[in-house]
């Protein structure tokens, strides 16, 4: 294992380890609203607090972004070329509710371009990691993409846009759509989880919009380095920036992304 993963992977487990005993306690958990229907818990921040202590002490010099601190550079340098990007509890509102489906996200970027991840279940002990150019692991083990080649057979995961309702119509139209051209759709709540099911095989595409770099950063990676595709809504690599993006096998993946784009196109839109 690439010495900065083993690094990210111990960080998580630390949070994984302060997120599991908090879960005994929820009916205690001091919550807070940042926006509609986007919260942060005590949580969030002692994981988060952990994961950063951990990266730093081994590579003081790197960059992070993170979702509950922000962007930080690192001691020695104001743009690190490497940056963490972390997401200390994807799922926060499943989290709140004692809904077991939630993960602690860690990625390192070299140059903007993703190279480690981390993504971790600390419910099932289901631990994602990716190494560009290397595979992607679940526990260790080496997973791919499901083998189906068709829209039709898939299962497809998604999330509902929780903060741009602007785009509630055009996501609607969508999900009605494909609930008819596939074998169902799923929305558990956690994109970083999601987007790891695409690369285990237990989904065969997935898609949403409004996400945050750190929603998708480490889970695109293990999608790639698992054989399957990941763009933005123009089939580009830009979905850390836009923060849409559409996952799947290489065969599921062009008419998941085609049927995705026709609603999205300017004639389609809703008002």
């Amino acid at each position: 294992m690439h010495p900065a993963l083993n690094i990210a992977v111990k960080a998580a487990r630390r949070a994984g380890q302060i997120i599991n005993r908090a879960s005994n306690d929820l009916d205690i958990l001091k919550v807070a609203t940042k926006q509609p229907n986007d919260f942060v818990t005590e949580v969030d921040k002692a994981a988060e607090a952990a994961i950063i202590e951990t990266l730093q002490e081994a590579y003081p010099n790197y960059g992070i972004l993170a979702e509950e601190s922000g962007e930080t550079a690192g001691k020695g340098k104001r743009d690190a070329e490497f940056q963490w990007i972390i997401d200390p509890l994807d799922g926060t509102t499943n989290f709140i509710h004692g809904l077991p489906q939630y993960a602690v996200s860690i990625a390192l970027a070299k140059g903007g371009v993703v190279e480690q991840a981390v993504v971790f279940d600390p419910n099932r002990n289901e631990l994602f990691t990716a190494t560009k150019g290397a595979g992607a692991f679940l526990n260790e083990r080496r997973i791919r993409v499901s083998k189906r080649t068709k829209l039709e057979n898939s299962l497809i995961g998604t999330g509902f846009p929780y903060r741009m309702f602007d785009k509630a119509d055009t996501y609607l139209a969508i999900f009605k759509e494909l609930t008819q051209k596939t074998a169902g759709l799923r929305r558990p709540g956690a994109a970083a989880l999601d987007l790891s099911y695409v690369a285990c095989g237990r989904y065969d595409g997935f898609w949403e919009f409004g996400l945050s770099p750190w929603d998708m950063a480490a889970g695109s990676l293990i999608i790639s380095e698992a054989g399957g595709l990941v763009s933005d809504l123009d089939g580009e690599a830009g979905y850390l920036d836009s923060g849409n993006v559409v996952a799947g096998t290489p065969k599921v993946f062009a008419p998941l992304l085609k049927l995705i784009q026709d609603h999205c196109s300017p004639a389609n839109k809703a008002d």
